[in-house]
């Protein structure tokens, strides 16, 4: 898939070598993107990222991940800040979205594209909350919060599907098991009732997912998420719509630092809201 456009602009998709330049634009906007994002998220869909460029050099980038036959996420939407205001953006985008086909497409948006966002066609479904802070109080793990293991992917992808607007086990096996990340599960007597991973990011820990049937399951797994900070710095993006995950934040020291819109072009299929105390990511939902 290419596209030619403004002052040249030629906008083709982009490889897993030519992430490094998407995750640096995204660090310079204060997005934290994680150090093993990238390979977990081409995984998911390899076609997905795209470039543009003018004259050889990266000026744009965004991403259009299908999950599944009905359901895709844009994110990664940028443009390098010497070069906006020149139409860059806007071809990049109609040129990437066009990968979604017919499906569904939903979004993470700042607060200054949002209005741009609903002339697209998308409709706001909450606004999102990242939380930051070192982490206080949140003493040993609950019980029944163990590590994961290779033999819980099968119930860990389950409980994923039910709180996410579509599968993706492709997504999920190498979230859990990429560099650095460390998953926790909460057993109650062989059946998981949530799980929670946290990863290195750029001077902080990013926990993302943290799904949880109930508020005590949620508290159980952030405990064990969060003794891993070790002094650090611990981000997690919360859901409005889910205010014992934001209480549960806040009571141990996370305080909201910006905020972002999630956002679809129609329809998705219900799942479990009240179960998602922490996005995955913003650029992948």
């Amino acid at each position: 898939m290419t596209a030619a456009g403004p002052d040249g602009l030629v906008v083709t998709r982009a490889s897993l070598d030519e992430w490094p330049v998407i995750r640096g634009w995204a660090a310079d906007e204060g997005w934290d993107p994680g150090d093993s994002d990238g390979g977990c998220f081409f995984a998911q869909d390899p076609e997905g990222f795209f470039l543009g460029r003018v004259d050889g050099e990266p000026v744009s980038a965004i991403s259009v991940v299908n999950h599944g036959a009905e359901y895709a996420f844009l994110g990664c939407y940028l443009v390098r800040p010497d070069v906006r205001g020149r139409g860059y953006g806007i071809t990049t985008w109609t040129t990437a979205l066009a990968h979604a086909g017919g499906r569904t497409v939903g979004l993470d948006g700042v607060v200054a594209q949002q209005p741009n966002y609903r002339r697209s066609g998308f409709g706001l479904a909450h606004k999102t909350f990242r939380h930051r802070g070192t982490p206080s109080g949140a003493g040993a793990p609950g019980t029944g919060v163990r590590p994961a293991v290779a033999a819980d992917l099968a119930a860990i992808t389950s409980y994923d599907g039910r709180c996410h607007p579509a599968d993706r086990p492709t997504f999920v096996r190498r979230w859990l098991g990429a560099p650095g990340h460390r998953a926790f599960v909460r057993d109650r007597g062989g059946r998981i009732t949530g799980y929670g991973v946290v990863r290195p990011a750029l001077g902080r820990l990013r926990i993302g997912p943290l799904f949880a049937d109930t508020p005590e399951d949620a508290e159980a797994l952030f405990a064990a998420l969060a003794s891993t900070a070790d002094g650090r710095e611990v981000a997690i993006d919360v859901p409005e719509t889910n205010t014992a995950g934001a209480a549960l934040a806040e009571a141990h020291g996370l305080l909201p630092s910006f905020e972002t819109a999630r956002m679809y072009t129609g329809p998705v299929r219900p799942y479990a809201t009240e179960r998602v105390y922490g996005v995955t990511t913003l650029e992948l939902g």
